[in-house]
Parts: C-alpha cells; sequence; structure tokens
C-alpha cells in the first residue's frame, strides 16, 4: 500500500477528479430519443449512441480490452406524445406527455374522444363504454396499483390507450412532473403519463361533459428481441481470474442525471484516479456500463434489470465464481437520508463494517456517518448479478424523499446535484476496491444468513399456532413444529461453523495483507495461491445460499421461503379469526395482503388471471431474475369477491338491527387454504433443512 511514503490511499483520493465525472454526467444527455423529454430507453437509439460514447471515453483513459457485449432485450423507442384540446373559452390547450413501453403510434395528429374513468378500477367502467377511446385516470402507484392494472383493464374494455397522471407517490415535486415507470405488461395496451397541471383542465371540462374530443400525436414503438451493449473495460491485475466489478446502468427516462448518469460517471471517475495514481492491481478490476436496466422485457413482472441479468447469465456466465464482489451504483450524487450508506448482500456486512472502522477521514456530507444495511433488494442491478452467485453491494438510494418527488420524472436533473455527496461516493467505494485488493481470500461472513433462518422459524411456530383456529390442524401442526425444532438445531450448528470459518479468514487475510505491506510479495503470492480452494467453496457456497433461500414476494421484497409462506398463514388465520367474530372490515384488510390478491378488490378476475399467471407459466428467459423466486400463490379472488359483496348488503341493511352475516363458506375455504399453507410450510423447512446440511456441511 505504501509508495516511497506515500500511501496508496492518499494518492487514488488526490487524484479524484470530480469536475470530470459531473462533466461527463452531463455530456451522456445529449443523447435521447424523446427531442425535449430525453429518454434512452433499451435498444433505442439513443441507448446505442450512449453506449458508442462510453466505449470511447474508457479508451480514452486508458482502461484495457474494451468490449461491447452484445445482449438481447426487448426495444422501446418513443419520439413523441402530444395532446391538444379546445377548453372552456375557445383556446387551444397543448401538453406533452409522457409515456411507458407500449406501441402506439397514431402517424401523425388524430381525434379522439376521452373519458374520465377515476382510478380505472373494474367499478370505475360500469355503464361506460370507452371502445377505442383515451381513459384518463388518477392513480398513486406507491400506495395503491402499479400502472399495468389499470393499464390492462382499460385495453380489455376497448380503450385506445389509458393516460395516467400521478396522485402522489411519485413525481410529487412539480404539478408539472411526468412520470415514467416500467410497465409490466403487454406491449398492446398502450399508457402514457400526464402531469398534474396539465390534467387538469382535461378534468375541468370532463367534470361537465362525458366525453371531450382531443387530439393525440403519438410515436412509441417496442420491438421484441433486440440487440443493445454493455460497455465493458478493465484495469488489469496481476491475478486476471480474480475479478472486482464495478457496475452503473446508462439506459435513463428523461434526462436521468441522478438516475444514471451519475452512477455511470462516478464508475469512470474511480477508474480513471485508480489508473491516474499508477495502482497495479493484484485484481483485474471491470468497468460495467449496464444497458435496459429500466425495462427490457414485454409482458413480465420482472422486467428491469434485463441488461445486468443477461450479462451475468448469458453473455459472461464464467464471472461466476471469478468476481469476489460487485459494486454498483445508483442516484450516488444526492444526499438519501442522513447518512450515507452501503446496502450489501449478508455475506459481505461483517467485511464491510470493518472496512469502514478503518477508513482515514473522508468528506463530510452527512450528519452521521456511513453505515451498513442488509440485504440487497430487487431494485437495481446488484440483485441480477447476486443471484448469479457474484456477492453485491450498491450505495443505497432509498432513503430520503427524492424517490417520490424526483425520481423518475424530468426534474431528475442537476438542481439538486450535491458536489459534496458525490465526492464522498467517489472516496468510499474508491477505497473500498483498494481494501478488497488486499484479501487474499473472499471476506464472506455468513453467520446472517443463518440467523435470519433462525429468526424466520421462530415466527413459523408462533404463526402455526395462531392459524390453528379451531384445532383443525391436528396431526399436520405437530410434524410441522418438530421439522422446525429439528432445524433450528441444525442452524444453531451450522452458526457456530460459519462464525469459526470467518474467523480463519480474517487470519488468511490479515497475513495476505501484511505480507503484501511488508513488501513481502512471493511469500504473499504462495499464501495466496495455497487458498485458493477455499475461495471457490466460499463462492459456491454463496452461490447455493442464493438458490437456495432468495425468494421474492409479489412486490419485489427480498424473503426466504419460509417467511413468505409464514406471512400469508399469518393473515389467513387472522382473517378467519376476523369473520368468525362477525368483524368483515378486518378480515378483508388481512386478504389484502396476502400475495397479489389486492388487485382482486379492484379489477376483473381476467386482469387478475393475466398478471398472476404470467409469473408461472412464462419461460425463464421472460422471467429473467424471477424465474422461480415466487412461491405458491394464493389465489383468494372468488372469496373476495364474494365477502366484498357481502360487505356491501351489510351496508344496505344499517340501521334494520341485523348484526350477523353467514360467512361458513368463506372460513370453511379459508381453513382449506390455512391447512394447505401448513403442509406447503412443513416441505419447505424440510427443504431447508436438506440445503443447510448441505451447504454447511453438517
Amino acid at each position: 500500500m505504501h509508495d516511497n511514503g506515500v500511501t496508496l490511499q492518499k494518492k487514488v483520493l488526490q487524484n479524484l477528479d470530480i469536475p470530470y465525472s459531473y462533466e461527463l454526467a452531463k455530456r451522456m444527455e445529449q443523447y435521447r430519443s424523446h427531442p425535449t423529454l430525453g429518454y434512452r430507453p433499451a435498444g433505442s437509439k439513443a441507448e446505442f449512441e450512449t453506449g458508442e460514447m462510453l466505449k470511447t471515453e474508457m479508451e480514452k483513459i486508458g482502461l484495457s480490452e474494451v468490449t461491447k457485449d452484445a445482449v438481447t432485450v426487448d426495444g422501446w423507442e418513443f419520439h413523441k406524445a402530444a395532446l391538444s384540446y379546445t377548453n372552456a373559452v375557445g383556446e387551444i390547450v397543448s401538453a406533452e406527455l409522457g409515456a411507458y413501453q407500449t406501441t402506439f403510434v397514431t402517424d401523425g395528429p388524430k381525434e379522439f374522444s376521452m373519458m374520465y374513468l377515476g382510478k380505472g378500477t373494474e367499478t370505475d367502467y360500469h355503464g361506460k363504454d370507452v371502445r377505442d377511446k383515451l381513459v384518463l385516470v388518477e392513480i398513486n402507484q406507491r400506495d395503491e396499483w402499479w400502472i399495468n392494472y389499470p393499464v390492462y383493464q382499460a385495453h380489455l374494455k376497448g380503450a385506445a390507450a389509458l393516460i395516467a397522471v400521478q396522485s402522489g407517490g411519485y413525481g410529487e415535486i412539480d404539478d408539472e412532473a411526468l412520470n415514467a415507470q416500467d410497465i409490466a405488461g403487454p406491449e398492446d395496451a398502450p399508457a402514457f403519463s400526464i402531469s398534474r397541471k396539465d390534467a387538469a383542465g382535461l378534468l375541468e371540462l370532463l367534470r361537465d361533459q362525458e366525453e371531450i374530443t382531443v387530439t393525440f400525436d403519438a410515436e412509441s414503438r417496442v420491438t421484441r428481441n433486440c440487440t443493445t451493449y454493455n460497455i465493458v473495460g478493465k484495469i488489469p491485475g496481476k491475478h486476471p481470474d480474480r475479478m472486482v466489478l464495478l457496475s452503473a446502468h446508462y439506459d435513463s427516462y428523461f434526462d436521468g442525471f441522478q438516475d444514471d448518469n451519475t452512477a455511470v460517471a462516478l464508475m469512470f471517475g474511480i477508474a480513471k484516479a485508480l489508473w491516474d495514481s499508477g495502482f497495479q492491481p493484484n485484481n483485474t478490476i471491470v468497468i460495467c456500463a449496464m444497458a435496459s436496466e429500466e425495462w427490457g422485457v414485454v409482458d413480465s413482472n420482472f422486467d428491469w434489470s434485463t441488461g445486468a441479468y443477461e450479462q451475468i447469465f448469458t453473455a459472461h456466465p464464467e464471472w461466476v465464481g471469478k468476481v469476489i464482489a460487485d459494486l454498483n451504483f445508483e442516484l450516488p450524487a444526492l444526499a438519501h437520508g442522513t447518512r450515507a450508506r452501503i446496502r450489501s448482500c449478508y455475506e459481505y456486512v461483517s467485511f464491510l463494517e470493518e472496512y469502514l472502522a478503518d477508513l482515514p477521514n473522508l468528506t463530510i456530507a452527512y450528519p452521521e456517518e456511513t453505515a451498513v444495511t442488509s440485504p440487497i433488494e430487487t431494485w437495481s442491478d446488484d440483485f441480477s448479478m447476486a443471484i448469479a452467485g457474484v456477492p453485491s453491494m450498491v450505495n443505497d438510494f432509498t432513503g430520503g424523499s427524492f424517490m417520490e418527488t424526483h425520481y423518475h420524472s424530468q426534474f431528475d436533473n442537476d438542481e439538486f446535484y450535491d458536489e459534496q455527496v458525490y465526492r464522498l461516493h467517489h472516496e468510499l467505494f474508491a477505497l473500498l476496491i483498494l481494501a478488497l485488493d488486499e484479501t487474499a481470500v473472499v471476506p464472506l461472513q455468513f453467520s446472517p444468513v443463518v440467523q435470519r433462518i433462525r429468526k424466520g422459524l421462530e415466527q413459523c411456530r408462533e404463526i402455526c399456532y395462531r392459524a390453528d383456529v379451531a384445532g383443525q390442524l391436528g396431526e399436520k401442526k405437530r410434524v410441522l413444529l418438530e421439522k422446525i425444532e429439528e432445524l433450528e438445531t441444525l442452524s444453531d450448528r451450522a452458526l457456530r461453523r460459519c462464525r469459526e470459518e470467518y474467523e480463519a479468514v480474517e487470519e488468511y487475510n490479515r497475513n495476505y495483507k501484511q505480507l503484501l505491506r511488508d513488501g513481502k510479495y512471493d511469500e504473499a503470492e504462495k499464501l495466496f495461491r495455497q487458498i485458493r480452494p477455499l475461495e471457490q467453496k466460499l463462492l459456491a457456497r454463496f452461490q447455493q445460499e442464493q438458490d437456495a433461500f432468495v425468494r421474492i414476494d409479489w412486490y419485489g421484497n427480498v424473503l426466504y421461503p419460509h417467511e413468505i409462506c409464514s406471512a400469508n398463514l399469518r393473515l389467513l388465520g387472522g382473517a378467519v379469526r376476523n369473520l368468525k367474530e362477525q368483524r368483515l372490515s378486518s378480515a378483508l384488510r388481512k386478504l389484502y395482503q396476502v400475495d397479489n390478491n389486492a388487485y382482486a378488490f379492484n379489477f376483473d378476475e381476467e386482469v387478475y388471471r393475466h398478471f398472476t399467471d404470467y409469473v408461472f407459466h412464462q419461460p425463464k428467459d421472460r422471467l429473467k431474475w424471477g424465474y422461480g423466486r415466487l412461491p405458491e400463490h394464493e389465489n383468494l379472488y372468488g372469496t373476495v369477491k364474494q365477502l366484498l359483496q357481502k360487505e356491501k348488503q351489510l351496508e344496505m341493511l344499517t340501521g334494520s338491527g341485523m348484526k350477523e352475516m353467514d360467512y361458513r363458506e368463506e372460513i370453511t375455504s379459508l381453513e382449506h387454504a390455512c391447512s394447505k399453507l401448513v403442509v406447503s410450510l412443513m416441505n419447505i423447512v424440510q427443504q431447508m433443512e436438506r440445503s443447510v446440511t448441505e451447504i454447511f456441511e453438517l
């Protein structure tokens, strides 16, 4: 680490050029599909041109082996969406709209009838004919439902297209804010975004008229199976088969200054500083600008992070077992909350906490010190990398208000650029690369994984008792409780082994680091070669854990299999109790939280079934990183509709003196679901027992 008394850390920090990174982030804005709004979507000409510029820039700053890795995604070009109408005083009013990843081409201005359909739910369409018309709806995608549900509902009713105004949740910074998100639906159900300011004029007319005439000029095209490119460059290391990966995505909505221009530019800025410092790494440093993160596959619940998924599963699957860490970057040039956070997979938490504890003084950008949080989430490319078997982390970007206010709107610009925060992220991750470079064996600590399994089992036991409302589970409950106890005992053994192994890993790395700093390079290399089998064992274990334990729920939350199952069991058992107590509203609130049954409350069965079935009945190449990660689905559509009907009956009978409703049919159905879930949980616990035994060699 020392060079003539000047530490490499200091040299790297001195060579960080934050104005360079900022300028590169701004330069990316020149490539746009829409002339005023921007957009660099998957497979577009703008995305391609940005990738070409980044490739040239990699070569310019000194990276070697610069390549364009071709990957196949679904592509989208959005060129325009202009709407105009005549207001109440005869003036022509024009509005510029945003769009979602669907196909809708008017071939010039075209007149449409427009109707207002509230929130776009099933009941909003009663008595309304929307065939070949534009449908205007108000939605809150954060707190109510995702855009694909009201869009597909409109499509089934024959609407020409849906135009959504955000009523909170996103784009809250300004009434002129447009919004863009992944559509998670089919390309032939068109959707656009309108600002609250522009929608207000339309809504004023539609208060007095059921329909109005507007002129719409739109060009939005989705093309399946396009080729796009992930741009890769390297700083060669002494060990070419041991790599540290830096990743960030260069596709964007609007100008994408924070999301994700500054992240790409940060990656380049760090690489440039390392190169300019004369850094000769032990590990090969790989810089990867990812395409198609925001969206990249039609009609899939897992339609984002497509470029990263294809990079690690198709373009370079051989990276698994060679990449010891993926440092992913998202929105790094503004403050998210009161402290910087590294969001990491569980296995890297111990090493990162030790790394943070030994850091020199860095730029003060937050009132509180940097911390580590876990696990990683599905919202960025690091998840695709992790489930493939690459231990991953990302600068956490979910704290603070930016996601509700500016995110995925035209207000994601440099007005909220924070140079101090940006500098801190450069420093934090540049030094992390140096720290990783002084490890001889990947510093993975598996104890947190076992601890999470153990905690989930405690919840399973409690819920099993609570769900057995009438003692109907019988022998099933006894067997399940026995299996839970067996896995708890096994987990305790695994936990002890994990702690012992990590102590050995730490010792190896301390010795290796000291040998390097003492200039005993031959001895360091001998030690490095000696423990290659240990590293391969640890990386293989990491991959096994991802396959065995990492699951997601219907809202993209990362959970373990027994957690999802037991949560449903808790909710269903609680709903049964509520119905027996004649507490219908409480029962409905619980059923609303089971899997994706929230949508049973508001949409046609065909809508509900489409977005359920497409998770289970599509091939792996359409489901990407979500393939096989959602557990069994509890279909409560019929039960929910029956209960909602009885809720209406109760409302109509208010004041009649009627206090009780017959819920026996629904109770029987839910008790059957509980019994089935106990069997599922039993099988899950049994499978997890086998996995723990195999993974931790017990």
